[in-house]
């Protein structure tokens, strides 16, 4: 019997779920839709992640494989959301973790886009838990808004490219390397800005 060599995109989903679930979880737990404030908070932490891969979204080296990669970034959007509930964004004196400009490691740059990408197809349930505080995809949740292809079309094609790409078996591990980094750095920002509440996570 031959067999099927996984798709890269699997592979990683299959080697994060414990920190994946786990970030869920503690997400979930905070209850970011029991309040506009309590979102707010949560937007913040969005804030902060998106930050910290806006840079990525320009790259060449990320461009040329991500046709439609400038598209798909979210920082602004976050922004607008927060500026919709008149809440003050999070303190972003903290450098971000990919500078604009500088170069890009291809593998861990391939890993922090697939935990972004990922919460966007995610984010059909929370965009209706958002409903319920009176936000949409004009007003207060358009980060959490679908492409108008439909998440699942915007998915395939995103899985699409980062399964493209030939990589060494270090090259590999560099990729989960940057999936465990991002899905890390989310939760960090989770515990922190769920612990204090309105304090800015960073």
């Amino acid at each position: 019997m031959i067999q099927v060599e996984t798709s890269r995109a699997k592979r990683l989903k299959s080697a994060s779920h414990g920190v994946h679930e786990g970030l869920d979880k503690a997400i979930m737990a905070a209850k970011p839709f029991s309040s506009r404030e309590t979102y707010a908070v949560f937007l913040r932490i969005q804030q902060m992640f998106h930050r910290d891969i806006a840079a990525l979204y320009a790259a060449p080296e990320l461009a040329a494989l991500f046709p439609d990669l400038s598209g798909r970034r979210r920082y602004e959007q976050v922004k607008a959301d927060l500026a919709d509930l008149g809440a003050a964004p999070a303190d972003e004196t903290p450098v971000p973790r990919f500078v604009a400009g500088a170069s890009v490691d291809l593998p861990t740059a391939l890993g922090w886009l697939y935990v972004a990408e990922g919460s966007n197809l995610g984010a059909a349930f929370l965009i209706k838990a958002a409903a319920a505080l009176g936000l949409s995809a004009q007003f207060g949740a358009r980060h959490l808004a679908a492409s108008p292809e439909g998440r699942a079309n915007h998915w395939r094609r995103f899985t699409a490219a980062l399964d493209a790409p030939d990589l060494t078996d270090e090259e590999e591990a560099r990729v989960l390397a940057g999936a465990s980094a991002a899905f890390t750095r989310v939760r960090g920002l989770v515990d922190v800005g769920f612990r204090h509440g309105a304090a800015d996570p960073a």
